[in-house]
């Protein structure tokens, strides 16, 4: 029989009776096994992701198909048929812990890739592009996805009003109410990297590449009324269905693909190639395969290994970096900066998101500071004369050219916001557009006219169609 002990391994002898005063007394406070669970049981769920609060996840790898070593340098590429361990975390975007699984909302899409250079971890979602360009209004844009201070309701007003007055939102908004919009599973969508992320290859010169992982599933979707259906008899829907064929061996598979531009191609594109409400045409920059993306086994302790969990577009590996993308460098500090309030300071020292590979640094002290800090006879800075851990000069990124005075730059300034909205559109059957125009109306449901007409102004901008579509769907 295993002995029960406290935290501190002191051996319990009654864990069915609490210490009081006389059989029918109160408790004691020296009854420090009641106080500890009490206070373990007080701090079982720490604070939720503000954003991306419910997903699901699984472990798996990454197997390369394809010869991209002129483009990088990356150790994760270096051979066709090399394989890494990763983990992937997928995750509705507006919705709290609770929520359900089939709604309409974007999908994160977050890989970490245990490599023997470090962790790298390739943070998108489901679309290739966003709501917005300017990490400036991702607070404001993410608190209308949030509850009314008022209502503590969802707000359609809130939502409406501001993509009615950021018109950047038309081309995510247009995927948002399209079928895509409402995945009937996470096995059955793509991922994208979404921003532009950089190259370096051995000979340090650097390209710019945007990352697409296509589904070998097939794309699946639902209505608002399949989903209706299907919420209100399981609320984990997407985690059942990818929980289960992980158990049952059908393992999802995704092709890793890339679109590379160089960087003289980026100073001549006819788009901001940086811009995150944008994509990269596919005629002008073909994707090329890399790999293939395999979920194989599920988590033993989701608690453990998916909702501590941590990933971040910082955690980058030599070979790949950042980009001059506003959103890509905001989220660099954002996504680290709030693990270290959810989970603690050292929240990369926690079993699921330690690299494997060896890790030096003088960080010290702090919270969740448990594991082995390598350090030569105690010492906590450098440089330092006992021959403590030091930079690499051959981990340097090639210097990039920066041109233009320091400023707050009006991005709305001769800014095409309607033709890629106007592509895809017009990419879409019969049917998807009905969907799109349906949906949005029934989004719309006691927005105020004001803010109705504003959108319809914009969607009057990228096609008559589409304005009156949805414009037909409102009177209905």
């Amino acid at each position: 029989m295993k002995q029960l002990t406290t935290t501190a391994g002191n051996p319990v002898g009654d864990n069915q009776n609490s210490l009081t005063a006389g059989e029918r007394g109160p408790v004691l406070m020296q009854d420090y096994y009641l106080i500890e669970k009490l206070a373990n049981q007080n701090r079982e769920r720490i604070p939720e992701r503000t954003v991306h609060a419910k997903g699901s996840g699984a472990y798996g790898t990454l197997r390369v198909t394809n010869d991209i070593t002129k483009y990088t340098k990356a150790d994760i590429f270096s051979y066709i048929g090399k394989e890494t361990p990763l983990l992937i975390r997928i995750s509705t975007v507006a919705g709290e812990k609770g929520a359900a699984d089939a709604e309409r909302d974007v999908r994160g899409f977050a890989i970490k890739f245990y490599t023997k250079e470090g962790n790298w971890d390739l943070v998108g979602n489901n679309t290739p592009v966003f709501f917005i360009s300017d990490p400036y209004k991702f607070p404001d844009f993410i608190h209308t996805q949030k509850r009314d201070p008022r209502t503590n309701m969802r707000s359609n007003t809130a939502q409406w009003d501001f993509w009615s007055l950021s018109p950047e939102s038309l081309h995510q908004t247009t995927i948002l109410f399209s079928d895509r919009g409402l995945p009937s599973d996470l096995r059955h969508i793509n991922g994208y990297g979404s921003h532009t992320y950089s190259f370096i290859n051995k000979d340090n010169e650097r390209f710019w590449v945007k990352f697409h992982f296509k589904t070998r599933q097939g794309i699946k979707t639902m209505t608002n009324e399949e989903a209706a259906i299907v919420v209100s008899k399981d609320r984990e829907s997407s985690q059942r269905d990818l929980f289960e064929a992980i158990e049952n061996k059908n393992f999802p598979k995704w092709d890793m693909k890339i679109q590379v531009m160089s960087e003289t191609e980026a100073k001549n594109y006819k788009y901001n190639p940086f811009d995150l409400t944008k994509v990269w045409s596919h005629k002008d920059f073909p994707l090329i395969d890399v790999g293939v993306v395999e979920l194989n086994r599920n988590p033993n302790n989701y608690f453990n290994e998916i909702e501590q969990s941590a990933f971040s577009p910082s955690n980058t590996v030599p070979g790949i970096g950042l980009s001059p993308d506003k959103m890509l460098q905001a989220r660099a500090f954002s996504y680290p900066d709030a693990h270290r309030y959810r989970l603690g300071t050292h929240y990369e020292m926690l079993p699921i998101n330690q690299p494997v590979n060896e890790v030096n640094n003088y960080h010290a002290d702090g919270s969740m500071n448990f594991s082995d800090i390598k350090q030569e006879s105690g010492v906590k800075y450098e440089p330092n004369s006992f021959n403590g851990p030091k930079e690499n000069p051959i981990y340097k990124e090639p210097s990039l050219e920066i041109f233009g005075d320091a400023d707050r730059y009006d991005r709305t300034l001769d800014n095409d916001y309607f033709t890629q909205p106007r592509d895809l559109f017009n990419l879409m059957s019969k049917d998807q557009k009905n969907q799109l125009f349906g949906n949005i109306a029934a989004s719309m449901s006691g927005v105020p006219k004001e803010i109705i007409d504003r959108q319809m102004a914009l969607y009057e901008k990228i096609s008559t169609e589409y304005a009156d579509g949805v414009k037909r769907a409102l009177d209905v």
